[in-house]
């Protein structure tokens, strides 16, 4: 009968015991950072359904110990008080979301393949701008843009709301870089077979982008669907949906329920939106890997 190395089998059962905890270990610090997540969720669900007297509570509970809707009623109660109908508001923020995240995604995926893949005087200093633009709120230049649009004339109307949200350098540098990945070769051939510039980026290009691109659907939609009208918007039947609630639940502490109530009905279209999109890019890198 032949030796058994004993020294190598005990090696590498301590390898396998390491391997093992390693896991646990990865397994329950995930754990625990998903429960650190989900709990402003979950906080959220339940204080939507406490009753006014159980808000303020010291200290706090994580349950509701009488349970009710009437925040929802009220908060639905309140909005068909205004002027304009309800069904107004929710029209205005799914157009707005709408128009923004189609518009963002075309024109991001445009200027990001010209960027990536056309060579022209200029490119690096644009591409430059482009990572510093990433590093400046909004708020930045919200003054200048308030200028641009009174002197277009575009206040009071809902192009206030979706210009300048259309331009989103952190669409474009990620489309830009998962662009470049693209092999020049590919590129080449098509232009070779008489493909332009226009024809390869949508039938080349982007059918190979669809994880860059759900992505950027997730980050615009979650954008565009909080968007407030602020100053840009003063008339009562363009505001979209958010800034509506908010009004609503600025008006004290009685309508503490009703803010809460309002944070779930608002949170509700971006997890259904980035339920459905990380499905796709979670299907879409599973099947990249495939060679046939």
């Amino acid at each position: 009968m032949a030796n058994v190395d004993t020294s190598k089998l005990r090696a590498s059962n301590r390898q396998a015991g390491r391997k093992r905890w390693g896991t646990v270990f990865i397994f329950l610090l995930l754990f625990i950072l998903g429960l650190f997540m989900a709990l402003p969720i979950y906080l959220t669900l339940v204080m939507s359904v406490k009753p006014v007297e159980e808000l303020f509570v010291f200290p706090p509970k994580l349950y509701a110990v009488r349970p009710t809707l009437d925040n929802f009623r009220d908060m639905f109660r309140v909005l068909h008080q205004n002027r304009v109908p309800f069904s107004r508001y929710v029209f205005n923020s799914v157009f707005v979301t709408a128009a923004v995240t189609v518009l963002q995604c075309v024109f991001s995926s445009m200027a990001a393949f010209v960027l990536a893949k056309c060579r022209f005087p200029g490119s690096k200093l644009i591409n430059s701008v482009i990572v510093i633009a990433l590093l400046y709120q909004s708020s930045v230049i919200y003054i200048m843009q308030y200028i641009v649009m009174a002197k277009l004339h575009m206040i009071d109307t809902y192009m206030a709301l979706i210009f300048p949200a259309v331009a989103s350098p952190m669409g474009l540098f990620l489309m830009r870089q998962s662009i470049s990945t693209v092999p020049d070769s590919i590129i080449e051939a098509a232009k070779v077979d008489g493909a332009g510039l226009f024809r390869i980026c949508w039938q080349v290009v982007m059918p190979n982008q669809k994880p860059a691109l759900m992505t950027l659907i997730i980050f615009a939609f979650q954008g565009a669907w909080n968007i407030q009208t602020g100053s840009v918007v003063l008339k009562e039947q363009y505001k979209t949906l958010p800034t509506v609630v908010s009004q609503a639940a600025a008006s004290g502490l009685a309508r503490a329920g009703v803010a809460m109530a309002a944070a779930v009905f608002l949170l509700i279209p971006p997890v259904v939106i980035f339920m459905l999109a990380q499905r796709q890019v979670i299907e879409t890198m599973a099947h990249s890997g495939i060679k046939e």
